[in-house]
């Protein structure tokens, strides 16, 4: 199935979420998926079951309460953010099943560099040695999918330290670049993609410019 890949460059949060819910309200049966890369600004998110006391000091940078699953995670420069834009239904998968392929996705593009990823029953996201390398929070309505995965490539993990990740109290975060893998994004970028495709049984089609929720 085809699916057209938009690389956002760096954005701001609250636009590329409005612009995310709006592209899953619009569309039909016959609209083709779409992957959004990004990497945003620094921001903290509090998914739908987020607690505010989970966030311990945020400092100067904003805290968003969006619409995701899950609790708080930090977004920042040298972050890959996916957004896979997917009718389930048409793949003719569910949520569960949906997860567990991009968990698989990600540890498939860890195992590039040689870097054993991992699940964690109960705590959805990819981990080395304990340490967390990409989160996961999705959201799904009628059927198609919107939000997705932060994957830290070479980027300053301070912030994490002013959250319990996930929720969870004195969680360690890692970076594909502490782990002996690439700091630069555009050497994982394609991995990811490729990974991606594979799961879900994409053609992927690059396209210049922004979706047209983002262009407007």
């Amino acid at each position: 199935m085809p699916a057209t890949v938009f690389d956002l460059g760096r954005q701001p949060y609250e636009p590329v979420w409005r612009a995310m819910q709006a592209f899953t309200d619009a569309r039909g049966e016959d609209t083709a998926d779409q992957l959004w890369l990004v990497e945003h600004e620094p921001v903290f998110t509090l998914g739908q079951a987020g607690k505010p006391e989970h966030v311990l000091a945020p400092g100067g940078i904003p805290v968003l309460h969006v619409d995701r699953g899950g609790q708080v995670t930090y977004h920042g420069p040298g972050q890959i953010v996916l957004y896979p834009l997917l009718d389930l239904r048409r793949i003719g998968i569910g949520v569960r099943e949906y997860v567990c392929r991009i968990e698989q996705a990600i540890i498939d593009t860890l195992d590039e560099w040689n870097v054993g990823g991992e699940r964690r029953e109960g705590a959805p996201g990819v981990y080395v040695g304990g340490a967390k390398v990409a989160a996961l929070g999705i959201r799904v309505r009628r059927g198609c999918t919107f939000h997705g995965l932060a994957f830290n490539i070479g980027m300053d993990l301070e912030p994490f330290h002013r959250i319990n990740p996930c929720g969870y109290q004195g969680l360690q975060v890692t970076s594909l670049q502490d782990l002996g893998g690439p700091s630069s994004m555009d050497a994982v970028k394609p991995v990811l993609l490729e990974q991606i495709a594979r799961q879900f049984g994409l053609e992927l089609q690059a396209r210049d410019g922004l979706p047209a929720q983002l262009a407007g």
